[in-house]
């Protein structure tokens, strides 16, 4: 019997020959994420171990949540941050300079085949390069910094068989949202999701970043996709070596616990409506409902390709006065690109409101917060009561096509109609 992607990297981490599901092992740890708002709770508790950091060249701290910071507690969460960073000698900081889950994927820090965690649920993202990647809590994290290693139950895994072509406008995003809508927010509680399948395949390496970021959202373990040339170009293109990357792929006799299948020929734009990302509609359930803000940006769809898209369809015309389109790049990298590209000029001519790379109001932080009787659609991954200011605001999750759509007309648009 074989073993699916994620028994081989927690084997291989855990010096194993082989695991199966619901066994016990301590896997080596390749990479330890730190974002600023948990960081005060690890450094406090980790100094009390009186350890060195096991590897300095492998511990990550990115400034992204307080970015910059807006009130005088953010101020002192930033502050504690600094002088770890400071004390340890730790190279790999990032001073709002952009999400983590976007900084890391596109430095070409994580490879397939490698384990990583982070402080945040969101760290699954990197599952899209064919790593193991998961978030853990601030008391784990000071083992991970003392130690190098985390114990882990082996999960199952779910795999995800997505065929067809995507139509003209529906995105890696309506796919996640579907699939949601299909499992529910409990549906894969501490399993794997493995996407795979020729859509998959025809997927750039920023779709499938999109896809795994929000396996979480489904109570998932780890989402994952096997590696190939995409990813291998994607991650030379950062300066990896070809060489250092692994094709680690299932086993064709690998044994999984469910297998669902979703043909995307026919899918439409999805919106998920409050107060769950699993609340996932076709569009012309919801259309037609008025909204304060669009959010565009942020770690699940704040990529080169999404902006294109968005830009695609707000070319040449004006935002709404009584609407807030937010801009949020996931990175200053792609910051500067969409300068280079022209798509900042675009939004900027149309009003949107561009803002410098950083959580934002998806992590319920600074601007963009909602006020009771507003609503939101954004290209994030939460729409949770209350997580981006009022719990009596409304927020909905779509596409950055869609989100493009919506803003143009003050109310959710099948942007297919654009």
């Amino acid at each position: 019997m074989g073993m699916t992607i994620t028994e081989k990297i927690l084997a291989q981490a855990s010096g194993n020959q082989k695991v199966q599901p619901g066994q016990i092992v301590v896997a080596k740890v390749d990479l330890a994420m730190v974002h600023d708002g948990l960081g005060p709770l690890i450094y406090p508790n980790f100094e009390k171990l009186n350890a060195p950091i096991w590897d300095p060249d492998r511990v990550f701290v990115v400034v992204d949540h307080a970015a910059p910071a807006s009130t005088l507690h953010a101020a002192e969460w930033l502050s504690h941050n600094f002088d770890f960073v400071k004390k340890h000698s730790l190279k790999h900081f990032f001073n709002v300079q952009g999400v983590a889950h976007q900084i890391i994927p596109e430095g070409g820090y994580i490879l397939p085949g490698q384990v990583a965690v982070g402080t945040d649920s969101h760290t699954c993202t990197y599952g899209g390069l064919g790593c193991f990647s998961t978030g853990i809590g601030s008391t784990e994290m000071c083992n991970v910094l003392a130690l190098g290693d985390l114990w882990f139950r082996v999960p199952e895994t779910i795999r995800v068989v997505v065929s067809g072509k995507l139509p003209h406008r529906v995105m890696s995003k309506d796919v996640i949202l579907k699939l949601l809508s299909m499992i529910g927010a409990n549906g894969a509680t501490y399993k794997t999701i493995e996407f795979c399948g020729e859509t998959i395949s025809d997927m750039s390496v920023d779709s499938r970043l999109t896809l795994c970021n929000m396996a979480i959202e489904a109570g998932a373990k780890n989402g994952i996709i096997a590696p190939d040339e995409k990813t291998a170009d994607y991650l030379v293109n950062a300066g990896v070596r070809r060489e250092d990357i692994q094709m680690i792929r299932s086993d064709d006799d690998a044994v999984f616990c469910q297998e669902i299948h979703i043909c995307v020929d026919e899918l439409v734009p999805h919106v998920a409506v409050p107060h769950s990302p699993a609340n996932g509609r076709p569009i012309e359930e919801v259309e037609g409902t008025p909204l304060s803000q669009v959010l565009i940006g942020t770690c699940t769809n704040g990529r080169v390709e999404d902006f294109m898209a968005a830009a695609e369809i707000i070319r040449g015309h004006r935002i709404p006065q009584q609407v807030r389109c937010l801009i949020l790049p996931a990175s200053n990298k792609i910051y500067a690109e969409l300068v280079r590209n022209g798509c900042m000029q675009v939004f900027a001519d149309a009003g949107c409101i561009i803002c410098n790379s950083n959580c934002g109001p998806c992590g319920g932080m600074h601007e963009g917060l909602m006020f009771e009787g507003e609503a939101c659609l954004g290209t994030h991954n939460r729409n949770f009561c209350g997580r981006m200011g009022s719990p009596k605001a409304n927020i909905y999750l779509g596409s950055p096509a869609t989100a493009a759509a919506s803003a143009l007309t003050g109310q959710i648009t099948d942007p297919r109609k654009i």
